[in-house]
């Protein structure tokens, strides 16, 4: 405990260094990782002799940049190869974990107490900017594992090992996200939390679902949300219904902690002090603000098996400078994984992210219940929807206009009906899949 308070005593310093300062501290470190890597990593030091990379210390810009992306497929090709065969004194016991694998294709990647306790610090940090009050009660609804806090009684926990540790603290407690809307309804209202944990789109039904029984959750004090995307009309449903505003994380399980969204602002601050992030274009040159490109990320502390510049499978906005004053850099807004990106006619990819507005216009066509588009080809969109009854030609036919005028002009669109649209098998829910793979 010690560690992570004398850690969040530095973070409380270095967020409001300019930014140039913040980039120069990173490079320090980065070189002593780069340095470690090629050192003791098989993989990365053919990988650096290929580039004419051999550092010894500190790094500049352009030496980083010479360093080739690492994908997904990289790491489960190299295997054990990415490894460190010696660590450095003081970084602890190392351990592995598997992600989940949300593109296919799960990886092993082996982790330092070091980079535990990073981890850690930046979820104090989280819990510090969003103000939250540990001795209050957290209700979690994110596993989807058969048998795990079922319906009507959930199950009982701590915040986490570390918030659990200090004096006083509140208790979570659990309930299965495959349980219906009703069901955690008359859960959460049993419970009678202060804080929610759970995926955006499972928030965004429970929310619509208390709209519309006029449910309110009284002394619920702010939703905390992780895992998938965080659209505005998620935020407005939430200050409709319970009055409350939604925080959000991002980040990977297998390089920890990316970005916590600001305490006084709806971006993204990059967590600096334990990841270098780089938003590229498709030439890979950095993107400025306003610009959206893949996000690129270097956890700086794991030198048990180091991920340097690990292309995640992700897009992000570049967001102007703070107005909050800190130095951290900041991403207006993350746009998911590649599979949610729209693919137009040219082979360009945009994001998919619709205002609450153009949500209601689409809402008021018809009695529908649910959707999911499903772009099937780059002319091709399947729209799936659970409705209260049969549509009427005149309804499809205006729901086909909403989706052209959208998507893409002209496109062939049709519709697909059932009682109820799946969530994956963790318990996510995306509004947007796409299936085109004449680019990829």
């Amino acid at each position: 405990m010690r560690l992570l308070m004398a850690l969040q005593y530095q973070f409380e310093q270095s967020q409001w260094l300019p930014e140039k300062d913040i980039r120069s501290l990173q490079l320090r470190q980065l070189g002593r990782l780069l340095t470690h890597a090629y050192q003791t990593v098989p993989f990365y030091r053919e990988r650096l002799d290929g580039v004419g990379l051999h550092p010894k210390g500190r790094i500049t810009d352009r030496q980083w940049a010479k360093l080739p992306i690492l994908y997904r497929k990289d790491i489960q090709q190299a295997g054990a190869a990415l490894h460190s065969k010696k660590m450095p004194p003081g970084h602890g016991k190392v351990s592995g974990i598997f992600t989940s694998g949300s593109t296919g294709k799960p990886v092993h990647v082996m982790r330092s107490k070091l980079a535990m306790l990073f981890f850690d610090a930046f979820t104090m940090r989280n819990q510090n900017w969003q103000g939250f009050d540990l001795t209050g009660k957290m209700a979690v609804i994110r596993s989807s594992k058969k048998g795990d806090a079922p319906y009507p009684g959930g199950g009982a926990g701590r915040w986490g090992v570390i918030t659990g540790s200090v004096p006083g603290a509140g208790k979570a407690v659990t309930l299965n996200i495959t349980c219906a809307a009703q069901q955690q309804m008359d859960w959460l209202g049993r419970q009678d939390p202060q804080y929610i944990l759970s995926f955006p789109s499972n928030i965004k039904e429970l929310a619509e679902y208390s709209l519309k029984n006029n449910i309110r959750l009284p002394n619920l004090r702010k939703v905390q949300a992780i895992s998938e995307v965080v659209t505005p009309p998620v935020r407005e449903l939430c200050r409709e219904a319970w009055g409350v505003e939604v925080c959000d994380i991002y980040s990977s399980r297998e390089v920890g902690y990316i970005a916590l969204q600001c305490p006084d602002h709806e971006c993204y601050h990059v967590q600096s002090e334990g990841t270098m992030v780089e938003i590229l274009d498709d030439q890979g040159n950095a993107c400025s603000p306003g610009q959206t490109g893949r996000v690129i990320v270097t956890p700086m502390h794991n030198f048990a098996m180091p991920l340097l510049r690990y292309d995640i499978g992700d897009y992000a906005e570049v967001g102007e400078a703070c107005p909050c004053g800190r130095g951290l850099p900041a991403l207006k807004r993350i746009i998911g994984r590649e599979q949610n990106l729209l693919v137009l006619p040219s082979g360009e990819k945009r994001a998919t992210l619709l205002s609450s507005d153009s949500i209601k216009s689409f809402l008021k066509i018809a009695p529908i219940r649910q959707f999911q588009f499903v772009q099937k080809g780059v002319k091709t969109i399947e729209v799936r929807l659970a409705v209260e009854r049969g549509l009427t030609v005149k309804e499809e036919n205006r729901l086909r206009e909403w989706v052209r005028e959208k998507f893409i002009p002209s496109c062939a669109v049709n519709f697909a009906y059932c009682g109820e649209i799946a969530k994956d098998a963790s318990g996510k829910f995306h509004d947007f899949i796409c299936e085109v793979t004449e680019f990829t």
